[in-house]
This record gives structure tokens, C-alpha cells and sequence, in this order.
């Protein structure tokens, strides 16, 4: 059905190309292209070993548009999913744009010399895709993206409004790592010491990060404490769902972890501005990302379940009043393995990174412009969700939550 080039080799990136190609009806020939050419030779021996598909592979910088354009056209490929880091987002929507090739991504665009993510540089792309005929897809992962999908699908069958949303977003997993991230550890540890910022009566609220604590209990999981701390989704929901009076994201921590996060922010070696060592320009949190485990390879290791989800109250479509409900996916880190060769959180976000491709594939989401994926009909891509490991529940709760 369409021929897909994958840039990055990450962790996400082995999850995703896995699962295209065992739908190979849809991704009828995969291309995974990085810099580190090794990387995508090693994943595309484990897909020829797990599923019998051969896939290409091929060298690229992905700052370099000229490099991709040229890849493009070599692959015809038709959909560029960027799997790479969020700073390389809009470089490579500017080669989808020169070389007539549609575009997912799965994080929004944030610069490397500021922490600082928000989605006006890529929602500035709007006309020219239309202007091209080209679709492009913001944020196809878990949180932002299958998030988003559930609160459309909520929507769109159970409630008339959103009155407010709340993401949850645990792991309940563990490995034999002192301190390990469940993703790139240079933009997870930029994300999570960022000022928490949540959306509240049409303006947001900031607070400092890491200091609003709540206990919950996650289905699959049992009690966690989850901290409140901003994400993309946040912005693009708030956006696009202009009733939502209150908006929040939570994600779990241990307490081990925001030990480490903050010793390691203390002695600034997660500081994003060069400092000069022994005679040369490093960046702290470029050095502590080499230091740290690679996420991608912790999936033998990682045990226990991951539970991400939506608790969202509005009118109810039937005209029954105020109804609140708890929507959401529990993924076990072992199965995830046995299956791909990755953890849970590598496979929650590579699994709807396909997904969505799927989506621009078979016709379903190719309005020409840029979208977020609460914009999108969320039918089929909630139907492969159950079909492709990431089956979901919905349950009506008594009332809105009470944190």
C-alpha cells in the first residue's frame, strides 16, 4: 500500500519498524535511515529474524535537507516518519515539503539551546502543506498522540463537551539500573525539570517542577505517586477543544528518580548551555546522556506494566447530565519484548507511531495541512490499537476526580 522511509534508530524507531513490517500489506517497502547507518542494520536483522521482512536501511544526517530530499525521491517514499529527535522536526517537515512526501512525527518541535517545546514553529506550516497537498501529522505517539485519540473518541461517542481532562501516565516497571530514563535520556530529564505548567479558566498555570505530588491507583499497576508536569498535548488540546476549563498531565516517578534528577540538576550537569572542559565546548546533558543507559536497551531487563490514560468529564451526548471517564491502555513490559525486542514505553510510542502512518496510508488522514491528532476521525486508528497491542478500556467513574 505505501512505501515508508523511517528516520532515527532509537529504541521508538525498533518498535515501530518491527511492527510495519508485520503489517506489510500497508507498508508495502520501510526504509530506516540515521546517522549511525550500524544502528539501523542491527534493526533491520532483528525484523528479517522476527518477521522475515527485509528492509533497507541507509546513512542520514537528518539535518541535512538536501540529503533527505535526495532519499526521499530514491525510496519514492511516501510518508517520512521522523522517529529522530524533536529538534530535528522541522527540517525534515521543510525536505517532506521540497520532495512531495507526507509527514508523522511523534513529539512536537523544541530547540536545542532551550527547553522550551511548544507547537507555534510546526502549527506555522499549516499553509504550505496545504498549499502542496501534503498532510502532516503532529505527535503520533502515546502522550501526545493515542492521548489525544481517546479524548476524540470520547468525543465523538460518549460526550457532547470536555469539560476537563486529566492524562495519567504510569510505569510501573523496573530494571536492575540505579537511575535509567524510559526515553532519550537528554530529552526526558529536559522535559521533567522544566516548571510544571497546566491549563486552568483560559490561562496556565505554572508551578514549580517535581512539587505537586498526588497518589493514585492505576488499573494493572496498584498506587503510584504521580507528579503534575506539563506536556505538548496540553497545548494542542486546550487549542483545539476550546470548552476544556482545566487541563493536566501527570506522570509517575519513583522516589529514587527525583533523587537523581535533582542532585544532577543541582551540580548543573543537566545544563543545555556549552561549558568549557579541559580545553573544549561540551554540553553537561549531551556528556550524562553517553553516561547513562540507553533506554533501547533495557527491554530484557524491564519488568512490570505501564498504564497511560485519560480521565476526562463533560455532558454527556445523551442529554444524562455530567459524566466522567476513565479511558486507557495497560502494557506489560515482558510481552512487549517477547513480541519486538523492546520495553513498554519504546513500544506504546512505536506502536501508534505505525498506526497513524497506517492512517495516511490507507486514506484515512490525508486532509492536506498540519494536524494534531485529536483533529482526526479516531475510529480506525482506536480499532488497530486493539488489533496491534494496545488494547484499551473505558470505564464510567462516579464523578469528576478530587486532586
Amino acid at each position: 500500500m505505501g512505501k515508508t522511509l523511517v528516520v532515527g534508530a532509537g529504541g521508538v524507531s525498533h518498535a515501530a519498524v518491527h511492527k510495519m513490517a508485520m503489517n506489510s500489506d500497508i507498508f508495502t517497502e520501510i526504509t530506516l535511515a540515521s546517522r549511525t547507518k550500524s544502528k539501523c542494520d542491527a534493526i533491520a536483522r532483528s525484523v528479517k529474524e522476527r518477521t522475515g521482512v527485509e528492509i533497507a536501511t541507509a546513512e542520514l544526517d537528518a539535518y541535512d535537507v538536501a540529503a533527505t530530499v535526495a532519499l526521499i525521491r530514491q525510496t519514492g517514499a511516501e510518508i517520512l516518519v521522523n522517529l529522530a529527535l524533536p529538534y530535528q522536526d522541522l527540517v525534515l517537515m521543510d525536505a517532506c515539503l521540497e520532495a512531495g512526501c507526507h509527514y508523522l512525527d511523534t513529539a512536537n518541535y523544541e530547540p536545542e539551546d532551550v527547553a522550551k517545546f511548544e507547537y507555534h514553529w510546526q502549527w506555522a506550516y499549516q499553509d504550505k502543506f496545504k498549499e502542496a497537498g501534503l498532510t502532516a501529522i503532529l505527535g503520533s505517539g502515546f502522550d501526545p498522540g493515542v492521548t489525544s485519540v481517546f479524548a476524540t473518541w470520547l468525543k465523538k461517542h460518549k460526550l457532547e463537551t470536555i469539560r476537563l481532562i486529566d492524562v495519567l501516565d504510569a510505569n510501573g516497571g523496573s530494571n536492575d539500573q540505579e537511575f535509567a530514563t524510559n526515553f532519550n535520556p537528554e530529552i526526558n530529564l529536559r522535559e521533567v525539570l522544566a516548571d510544571a505548567r497546566h491549563w486552568e479558566n483560559g490561562e496556565w498555570k505554572v508551578t514549580p517542577a517535581m512539587t505537586h505530588k498526588v497518589e493514585f491507583d492505576f488499573p494493572g499497576i496498584g498506587p503510584k505517586n504521580m507528579y503534575l508536569m506539563y506536556h505538548e498535548e496540553l497545548e494542542s488540546l486546550s487549542t483545539h477543544f476550546p470548552e476544556i476549563e482545566r487541563a493536566r498531565f501527570w506522570m509517575t516517578f519513583g522516589d529514587a528518580y527525583i533523587m537523581h534528577a535533582k542532585v544532577l540538576q543541582n551540580v548543573g550537569m543537566t545544563r543545555i548551555d556549552p561549558v568549557v572542559h579541559d580545553g573544549h565546548e561540551i554540553i553537561p546533558i549531551q556528556f550524562l546522556k553517553t553516561l547513562l543507559p540507553d533506554p533501547g536497551d533495557l527491554g530484557a531487563e524491564t519488568k512490570g506494566k505501564a498504564c497511560i490514560g485519560d480521565i476526562v468529564t463533560g455532558q454527556a451526548k445523551d442529554g444524562s447530565g455530567e459524566k466522567t471517564y476513565y479511558i486507557y491502555n495497560i502494557c506489560d513490559h515482558e510481552e512487549c519484548y517477547r513480541e519486538v525486542g523492546s520495553q513498554a514505553v519504546s513500544y506504546t510510542t512505536g506502536v501508534p507511531a505505525m498506526i497513524g502512518a497506517a492512517q495516511v496510508l490507507k486514506g484515512n488522514w490525508v486532509e492536506p495541512g498540519v494536524w494534531n491528532m485529536e483533529q482526526l476521525d479516531p475510529d480506525d486508528f482506536m480499532d488497530m490499537l486493539n488489533t496491534q497491542g494496545l488494547p484499551w478500556q473505558v470505564h464510567e467513574l462516579d464523578g469528576p476526580v478530587s486532586f
